[in-house]
């Protein structure tokens, strides 16, 4: 099983992508509020920085922040999954549309029985 994180940069897609999920049969997210470290130091007035002034070049100033996404899936549903992003959110290795990962999971208490089982 694998623990896949999804930071969602375009917040205004977060109920199409959780459509999309529902529709493919992945369940049990959980969504937090983030923010970006470029983001953060702006609010905390460090706008006058080098380094972060030629990251605001690429931030949008539109959005404040972003969601990420915690799911624990299947191995075999994880090219399920970033296929899903993507259809929402386009390709992933365009800028500003978000960042995936999975992470090994070795330890599980709580999830379903019949998920969990697999």
């Amino acid at each position: 099983m694998k623990l896949l994180v999804f930071v969602l940069n375009k917040v205004e897609l977060l109920d199409e992508l959780l459509e999309g999920f529902a529709e493919e049969k992945i369940g049990g997210a959980t969504i937090f509020h983030s923010l970006g470290m470029a983001r953060e130091l702006s609010h905390a007035g460090h706008e006058d920085d080098r380094f972060l002034g030629s990251l605001r070049a690429f931030l949008d100033p539109d959005r404040e922040e972003s969601r990420t996404i915690f799911t624990v899936v299947e191995d075999s549903q994880v090219e399920k999954v970033v296929r899903v992003i993507e259809s929402v959110v386009g390709s992933l290795s365009r800028p500003d549309t978000g960042i995936v990962f999975t992470l090994p999971v070795d330890f599980i208490k709580g999830l379903r029985e019949d998920k969990a089982a697999k």
